[in-house]
């Protein structure tokens, strides 16, 4: 994995003070975020060789891709600053990691973050 690619992966293990109460979010907004921890997390797994996540595609530039457009375009919508954002993902990442059924939830994920990576950013 590019070493890039740590970057939203750091940010996602990253606590930020945020004060105030963070953005509230449309479904669609939501899922981006969703996705984008997803993608995040798939990523440090894949750089460590997880089994669990074996049957994701090699997310390099497009996940990243994809994590940093779904920041910088909840900034703009929502007005959220880069901290309030940052504990977005880490909250959404969180949720993920809930209750020891982290695999379960990514394969959940799968096909409908990889249909909307494919919207958002398109390979090749």
């Amino acid at each position: 994995m590019p070493l890039s690619f740590l970057i939203p992966v750091a940010a996602l293990a990253a606590q930020p003070a945020v004060t105030g109460p963070l953005p509230a979010l449309t479904l669609e907004q939501e899922t981006a975020v969703r996705c984008a921890s997803a993608f995040a997390i798939v990523a440090a797994e894949q750089a460590k060789g997880g089994p669990s996540v074996a049957n994701w595609p090699g997310l390099g530039a497009r996940g990243r891709e994809f994590f940093v457009r779904t920041g910088a375009r909840l900034m703009d919508d929502t007005g959220a600053s880069r901290p309030a954002v940052s504990a977005l993902f880490a909250r959404s990442a969180d949720d993920l990691r809930a209750g020891g059924q982290l695999a379960a939830r990514l394969e959940g994920l799968r096909q409908p973050c990889l249909a909307l990576l494919d919207l958002t950013v398109p390979a090749g």
